[in-house]
């Protein structure tokens, strides 16, 4: 389990992802929950980067596509602090990079723009 280190390597895990927990649910809580299934890699709980507080929902890893399957099938509609949780398969892995820190940038949206400059031209008596 990741508390803010960096991911440890997955290559080869079979991600699922973990909708609906509360704000309470804790990596341990969904290790315990899942690992009836198999050998859980990592479990991974996105956090708000300003508050802390988790954005509701995780990511839980098995060495083993069977393990991951079963787990999802028999997980999707379990109810976890009080909550019906909806499991299905990852999609998308971690950020390659961390979040950037700092205001957001101002992006090109294709638009052009000029700067026009005007000489002036000065006579002094």
């Amino acid at each position: 389990m990741s508390y803010g280190r960096g991911p440890p390597d997955i290559r080869g895990m079979v991600s699922l992802k973990v909708d609906n927990l509360t704000y309470r649910t804790t990596p341990e809580d969904l290790k315990r929950a899942f690992e009836k299934y198999g050998d859980v890699g990592d479990v991974y709980i996105p956090r708000d980067r300003f508050s802390r507080e988790s954005r509701g929902f995780a990511f839980v890893r098995f060495f083993h596509n069977r393990d991951a399957e079963d787990a999802m099938e028999s997980m999707d509609g379990a109810i976890v602090d009080g909550r019906e949780m909806r499991v299905q398969l990852a999609k998308y892995g971690r950020p390659s990079e961390p979040p950037r820190r700092g205001p957001p940038r101002r992006r090109d949206r294709g638009r052009i723009s000029f700067t026009f400059t005007r000489k002036i031209s000065l006579t002094l008596w």
